[in-house]
């Protein structure tokens, strides 16, 4: 690991607490009017592969708000508890905007469950894996071992390094490049952007943590090694519509498979290194 990547300043939760507390938005402010009427207009290849996308972010949004009082219960400072209470605010918070989207603009109204238990039907075999499998065990284990920090720094790698940061930003980067350019679904854009806010704050905590943890603890270094051979199939399978031949490129959003994997793998490649264990060791 190169001086430089050691020496990058990383926000501590205090630091992230007082981020969350001047970043207040409400999903119920943001006009979806336009939404509604290009989202009737657009046909073909574009709704149906937007459609997925939004299907993905719904159950993802769903997953990660309900699988993760376990890392709340297994803070090791009151600031650090303090954070980890805000993210799970900011985790609702986003499902209630998805869930506000599917009622006005997607589908019509319904309970959150009932949107849950659509989009899922959309999503692919890798991603249920990750986000119906993977994170569901490691929330158990980290339930039932609130002690246990390789539990948690398996639970922190899947959730901010994998979700959140390779999959979450990847999905949000393409996305809103494809509708902003084609001038679509603004308030989509808007929401879903003070969602990405939220969720740099998240990732900067889950790469400060497994840093910090690496540092002082350098056996976990394993566990985030074991963690990423895990996931990263599934990780690959996922970032792939349903039923899409491999390699097959996103035409309708205007972005090539191999860009958008180049991308999250990228990402994660910068990250792994900031926390100490660079993707070359697995």
């Amino acid at each position: 690991m190169s001086s430089g990547t050691n020496d990058i300043h990383l926000n501590d939760p205090q630091a992230l607490y007082r981020r969350w507390e001047e970043s207040q938005w409400s999903p119920f402010t943001i006009d979806l009017s336009t939404d509604r009427r290009h989202w009737l207009e657009m046909t073909g290849d574009d709704q149906r592969l937007i459609f997925f996308i939004l299907s993905s972010l719904m159950v993802a949004e769903e997953r990660i708000t309900t699988k993760f009082s376990g890392l709340v219960g297994a803070y090791g400072t009151e600031e650090e508890a303090t954070f980890l209470a805000t993210q799970q605010v900011d985790e609702a918070r986003h499902m209630q905007f998805y869930a506000r989207f599917q009622d006005e603009v997607i589908a019509s109204r319904d309970t959150i469950t009932a949107h849950v238990d659509r989009a899922r039907a959309q999503v692919s075999d890798g991603f249920r894996q990750i986000f119906d499998v993977e994170l569901v065990e490691a929330h158990r284990r980290l339930i039932a071992e609130p002690g246990s920090l390789a539990a948690k720094a398996r639970f922190v790698t899947l959730y901010h390094l994998i979700l959140e940061a390779t999959l979450g930003l990847t999905t949000f980067k393409f996305t809103t490049d494809y509708l902003s350019r084609e001038d679509l679904l603004p308030g989509f854009v808007q929401g879903y952007s003070k969602i990405h806010h939220d969720e740099t704050r998240h990732i900067g905590y889950g790469v400060w943590f497994l840093r910090e943890t690496v540092r002082s603890e350098p056996g976990i270094a394993d566990v985030i090694r074991q963690t990423l051979r895990d996931l990263l199939p599934s990780v690959v399978a996922s970032l792939e519509p349903p039923g899409a031949d491999a390699g097959r490129d996103f035409d309708a959003i205007g972005a090539s498979g191999e860009a958008i994997s180049a991308f999250a793998l990228g990402g994660l490649t910068r990250r792994a290194d900031i926390v100490g264990v660079p993707l070359s060791t697995l």
